[in-house]
């Protein structure tokens, strides 16, 4: 019960993402006229800014605790909003409209880093790190349940107001939700002791690079989804549903399995899922078929994150968590700031179904790395097998 509050906020944080997600693409292609590169660079400028922000957001969640963390993000994205605004008046000149976007959607994504991040460093303060997988599992399922229901007001919202309708709620909804964090029990710092970073990045490289080819998956869905289902003639918003309504059942029902069974083990089986939903998606000509595969995405993809987040967690600093989460999730932010506008490059030139046939094949890699760390895991249960993998502790 004490993560709900948490979860509340992380909830009403993301629904301005959520409202943005479907129809931030549709404004930079046919509103502003620019190409599918564009749309690529826009969506991915979030998360590069993301990754630089990351380990900054980490340290602070440590220093000067997870509530700082929070209110810091929900600052800065509400100034993501303004900048959303200040973008529509040079609408008429579309290379600079565009170029305001791209600030704007770099500052979000720094505040997006310091609530996650804040907010699972909170989580794993009052709940504790046996708990890992279900606390990065829960935060998770708020996240998205706030783009679920932000797909559909963001497209009416554009549809009936356009883009500052769009801008106008960026704005607002980080402001109204500073009245949910006032009021909420802050946790004592744990950076007394500060962790080298390069020690901490060790520690979580290998199952972050595991989220990173997974997360493909999850740029294709965010950045191509709507040009996709747009080109094809289909309604927009059912595919962003489907993946949000699918990650989350798959969470609130399965949450627990990466604590219980193993994060790597849980992860393995998930990617397969994911790989196959993108497949379906890239291949088929039938709405239906194509939320099938939306939905077998999100199913697949909802367990990835907490599953490799169980390894990172295990083989990071005790007195470091916030950092570990922050480095951990900055893996995610260098895939969609990388692959974003990799994607647009060849869906402008081998289509918009490639870019989901080629995230298919990327999220497959990630078996290799979830294979690693369960065969890694053995060997640490049976140290006569000779490993030197061990997790880090506290004490150094």
């Amino acid at each position: 019960m004490a993560l709900v509050p948490i979860m509340g906020v992380v909830f009403v944080a993301f629904l301005m993402i959520g409202i943005a997600m479907p129809v931030l693409p549709l404004h930079v292609h046919q509103g502003l006229g620019l190409g599918t590169f564009v749309v690529g660079l826009v969506a991915g400028s979030q998360f590069a800014a993301s990754l630089v922000s990351r380990v900054w957001a980490g340290r602070e969640a440590d220093a000067r605790g997870a509530k700082q963390a929070v209110v810091a993000g929900l600052f800065s994205s509400a100034g993501a909003g303004l900048l959303y605004l200040l973008s529509l008046r040079f609408a008429r000149t579309p290379e600079i409209s565009a170029t305001i976007l791209l600030v704007g959607r770099a500052v979000l994504g720094a505040g997006e880093s310091f609530i996650i991040t804040g907010a699972q460093a909170w989580g794993l303060a009052l709940a504790g790190v046996r708990n890992t997988g279900k606390i990065l599992a829960w935060m998770g399922t708020a996240m998205y349940a706030a783009f679920a229901l932000g797909a559909p007001i963001g497209v009416t919202l554009y549809g009936a107001h356009g883009f500052s309708a769009i801008a106008l709620a960026t704005t607002l909804v980080p402001l109204g939700t500073l009245l949910l964090v006032a009021p909420m029990r802050r946790v004592v710092p744990t950076g007394r002791i500060r962790a080298p970073i390069t020690t901490v990045i060790s520690a979580v490289s290998v199952p972050g690079l595991g989220l990173a080819l997974s997360s493909f998956g999850f740029g294709a869905m965010t950045a191509f989804a709507s040009l996709l289902f747009a080109a094809r003639g289909w309604t927009i918003w059912p595919a962003f549903s489907a993946f949000a309504a699918a990650f989350i059942a798959t969470r609130i029902v399965l949450g627990h399995l990466p604590d219980r069974f193993g994060g790597a083990r849980v992860a393995l089986v998930c990617v397969l899922v994911e790989a196959i939903g993108l497949g379906l998606i890239s291949l088929t000509p039938s709405f239906v078929v194509a939320l099938i595969g939306a939905a077998l995405t999100g199913l697949g993809y909802s367990l990835v994150y907490p599953g490799f987040g169980v390894e990172a967690v295990l083989r990071a600093p005790s007195h470091s968590r916030g950092l570990a989460m922050g480095a951990y999730t900055a893996f995610f932010d260098l895939t969609l700031g990388i692959a974003s506008p990799a994607l647009g490059l060849i869906g402008g030139v081998a289509g918009l179904g490639s870019v989901f046939l080629i995230s298919a094949l990327v999220v497959l890699c990630a078996v290799l790395v979830a294979m690693w760390l369960l065969r890694s895991s053995r060997r640490d249960a049976n140290p006569a097998e000779g490993s030197t993998l061990k997790p880090i502790t506290g004490q150094q």
